[in-house]
């Protein structure tokens, strides 16, 4: 059998997350000191206690829910739990490029806080959105975006699933294209509380500010294999790497085609590690026969170990 470890993006986070995972697990609770070191502040407590309205931050989100991944990650490795390919959602690759021995944490912690920084100041508050369109029918998508840009942004942000489609842009076309997804058959669109329009044109400005900050860090050959957002593709060197993390920032998350290149490559167990199970509940949508299961709470070990021994 093989497995695939996945981590998830921004959106997962919760107040609380990783609290138990430290208090379980030495390794755990030292990697969340390695990123309060790394950063200079106590992003552990913003994990473990809060408040909501400090999580929420972008620029504290990211490296957030980096640490709580990797934390949880190490444990899984403690306990002989290992994954021939990897995977990431988003933010969610810097955590499976840490997995896969290509970034150091602390390279990876400080860089993910300035991403989230670029991206939050990239766009004015107000001016751009993100929307889900949810059970869109099939072909309906381009004609949708064309009609709704009238000279504006709006692109494909998050291919997560054939029934979830993300979408960002400028906040009046993001608006027009929900109503014109909704009149060409989507069963939903639903506005996303987001403080960016996350992997979309309007982030190049971002995009640029991070290049400096990738070129100037590290990245060593994959350890493992990493299928990446922007290609859905096959990564094993660390050029390959930077290049993708580079290209993510304006391009959407191939997120659907991502677990199908995994699946096609005889990947039948994922593992969501890291907060929350949006990633696994994305997995039941992609392909039913597909095994998914999470580890992002030291409660879930139990659940996890009884499925790996089968």
């Amino acid at each position: 059998m093989k497995t695939a470890f996945l981590f998830p993006g921004q959106g997962s986070q919760y107040a609380g997350m990783g609290k138990s995972l430290a208090d379980s697990y030495p390794e755990a609770a030292r990697v969340f000191g390695a990123a309060d070191e790394a950063l200079g502040f106590a992003l552990s407590q913003v994990c473990f206690e809060g408040p909501e309205e400090q999580l929420k931050l972008t620029e504290n989100t990211q490296p957030a829910l980096l640490a709580v991944s990797t934390a949880a990650c190490t444990v899984l490795r403690g306990k002989g739990l290992t994954a021939d390919y990897v995977a990431g959602h988003s933010l969610g690759e810097y955590s499976a490029l840490v997995a896969a021995g290509s970034l150091d944490f602390a390279d990876a912690v400080r860089l993910v806080r300035k991403r989230g920084r670029y991206m939050q100041e990239a766009v004015p508050a107000g001016v751009g959105a993100m929307a889900a369109l949810l059970k869109l029918p099939e072909g309906k998508l381009e004609g949708v975006l064309n009609d709704a840009a009238q000279g504006e942004v709006v692109t494909a942000a998050n291919l997560n699933s054939p029934d979830q489609i993300v979408i960002a842009g400028n906040a009046s076309a993001v608006a027009r294209a929900m109503e014109l997804a909704k009149a060409a058959g989507a069963r939903r669109a639903v506005s996303l509380p987001v403080s960016a329009p996350f992997h979309c044109p309007l982030m190049r400005p971002a995009q640029e500010r991070l290049k400096t900050d990738l070129d100037a860090i590290r990245f060593r050959d994959l350890e493992t294999p990493l299928i990446n957002n922007w290609q859905a593709r096959e990564i094993r060197t660390g050029a390959e790497a930077r290049e993708g993390l580079y290209q993510q920032v304006p391009n959407p998350v191939r997120w659907n085609e991502s677990i199908r290149t995994l699946a096609g490559l005889g990947v039948t167990r994922f593992i969501e590690v890291g907060a929350g199970a949006v990633l696994t509940g994305l997995l039941r949508n992609i392909d039913a026969s597909l095994e998914g299961a999470r580890f992002g709470e030291a409660e879930d070990w139990e659940k996890l170990s009884a499925a790996a021994a089968r």
